[in-house]
């Protein structure tokens, strides 16, 4: 074993798991919703397929995959897009987009730590 996983990496992948869970969701709801507002259904379609990529690789990021980490990023990076987008253009859920923005946001800094790195690199 090269080295013990860091906590911080470990705290990524929870939250990468309540991050998919959480777009899973609300992709699922956007999906239902289209019924009343087809607009909603490809918001809804890839916040469910970004929310099932990035549980499934979030079990990478527990084994130290680089690739997983890569990803994870990407996928993250496309969360806080998402999250920026209902910030500014859905003013009832402003709350949402804060709270999903700055939990993406601790994941992505806890992933690139000086710890993390040498964690990925083994």
């Amino acid at each position: 074993m090269a080295g013990a996983r860091p906590g911080g990496v470990t705290l990524v992948a929870v939250l990468a798991w309540i991050s998919g869970a959480v777009n899973i969701i609300a992709g699922g709801l956007l999906i239902f919703a289209a019924i009343m507002a087809p607009d909603a259904l490809w918001f809804g379609l890839v916040q469910f397929i970004l929310g099932i990529i990035t549980i499934v690789v979030s079990i990478g990021l527990l084994r130290g995959s680089s690739g997983a980490r890569l990803v994870v990023t990407i996928v993250f990076v496309l969360n806080l897009i998402s999250a920026l987008v209902v910030i500014f253009f859905q003013q009832a859920q402003v709350w949402s987009g804060i709270v999903s923005g700055v939990v993406v946001l601790i994941g992505l800094v806890l992933l690139w730590t000086p710890r993390a790195n040498e964690f990925f690199r083994r």
